[in-house]
């Protein structure tokens, strides 16, 4: 029976999340929007409903979120997961500030805590700020992220900018005290009238503690290292046979979209060390010119003699101009639909084992390739896992897939993907 019900704003975020929860215990489900029936609920723990919500407009994030809700409340979620990027990808009207206040609500919750944190990716929060590695995410590459360029690390800062109720802050001190000290600073933060908290959190540790204080809470929010501290709040233990996935079949290919700066070292290692890899151009898309069939035509004699690489992945001097040319929004959307039906071009070319790196690119592919519903394998790089869709009819191929948040993953993680899934 479903015990643990998560929302997630994009599909690599919550691959992301079911990932931690199998590592520790959960038996995880992750549909690809809100399902039309029971099934994905059978035989699970937990279920990720996978939503393509985080650059929408807020009103449309909300929406979808709430109906999200409404199907993992009616089949048995006892608690509600909210996760977003550990980047704490937004903007100055949302959207977690607006879908996490629209859940509480719904759930008649006065408090919630907000922790991005994610130690094993170098994802650290102290004193509220956010640090990627050893720099503030203002410092980051995400300060030149295309749709959500994060020019602020300080997120009790960010998020109230996108509330109505007040944002609090539960600290370092607070966090490594753990149990009744913690607790009592949460209840200090609730009477306070503080709605929603970021949590400090540098260590697994911290995550773990914070997990044992929201036990009783109706709703959580975080990125997925927070995951990490719930399952043993219904009794649960890590479990290796959670990670077994069908044997792989086909032929191999990366499809990339993102253009964080991981994305790139990953990309450039690939192109370095001999791998066939054909760039698609954004400005040649905006002319019309027909990139798709160019990608096609190109790979599909190149597939037998081990896997190829089809990418806009581009500078951010790059990006720039593609979005002066055609705008920011059209910019990204023809890249999307560009890398979405290369991707149904090349399982339709034999193609059975599939990374995508980039979120939205992610979200646009898993829809052109309808795949429904997720078993949740083995970790690549922490956060990102093999997964694999049983294929409905022969229209709908079984498929092993990798969805990889553009942040996430080492320079080698292209070629160490493939050979973790042999």
């Amino acid at each position: 029976m479903m015990r643990l019900g998560c929302i997630a704003d994009d599909f690599t975020g919550a691959t992301d999340l079911a990932n931690n929860l199998v590592r520790a215990g959960m038996r995880t489900v992750q549909t690809i929007g809100v399902p039309d029936d029971a099934s994905a609920a059978q035989d699970a723990d937990a279920v990720v409903v996978a939503l393509k919500s985080r650059t929408t407009p807020p009103e449309q994030a909300v929406a979808l979120s709430l109906r999200a809700l409404e199907w993992l409340r009616a089949h048995g979620a006892t608690q509600i997961y909210f996760k977003y990027c550990s980047t704490f990808d937004s903007t100055p009207r949302g959207n977690i500030g607006p879908v996490a206040e629209a859940l509480m609500q719904a759930l008649g919750a006065d408090f919630a805590i907000a922790t991005p944190a994610f130690p094993d990716n170098q994802r650290t929060v102290f004193k509220g700020y956010l640090f990627v590695g050893d720099v503030l995410l203002s410092e980051s590459g995400m300060r030149d992220h295309p749709l959500t360029p994060m020019t602020d690390a300080n997120l009790v800062r960010v998020l109230q900018a996108q509330c109505r109720g007040q944002v609090g802050l539960i600290d370092h001190r607070a966090v490594a005290a753990g149990g009744p000290a913690l607790r009592a600073s949460i209840d200090a933060l609730r009477g306070a009238g503080v709605r929603i908290a970021i949590a400090d959190a540098v260590s697994n540790e911290d995550l773990l503690r914070l997990g044992a204080a929201v036990r009783d809470l109706p709703l959580v929010t975080g990125g997925s290292g927070l995951a990490l501290g719930l399952p043993g709040n219904f009794g649960l233990q890590p479990s290796p046979a959670a990670e077994r996935l069908p044997a792989p079949q086909g032929q191999r290919a990366i499809v990339s979209g993102s253009c964080s700066q991981a994305t790139l070292r990953q990309v450039r290692h690939y192109i370095q060390a001999g791998g066939a890899a054909l760039a698609i151009d954004p400005l040649q898309l905006a002319r019309h010119q027909d990139e798709v069939a160019r990608a096609l035509d190109w790979a599909r004699p190149r597939l037998q003699e081990g896997p190829v690489l089809v990418y806009s992945t581009a500078t951010p001097d790059a990006v720039r101009r593609a979005q002066q040319a055609v705008g920011v929004q059209r910019a990204g959307e023809l890249v999307e639909e560009a890398l979405a039906a290369v991707a149904q071009g090349l399982v339709a070319s034999g193609v059975r084992q599939l990374v995508v790196a980039g979120g939205e690119t992610s979200g646009a592919c898993v829809q052109a390739l309808e795949l429904a519903r997720l078993r949740i394998g083995p970790q690549i790089d922490p956060g990102v896992p093999w997964c694999h869709a049983a294929g409905a009819d022969a229209a709908v191929p079984s498929l092993h897939v990798a969805l990889k948040s553009g942040n996430f993953g080492a320079d080698d993680f292209f070629a160490r993907a493939f050979s973790l899934l042999c």
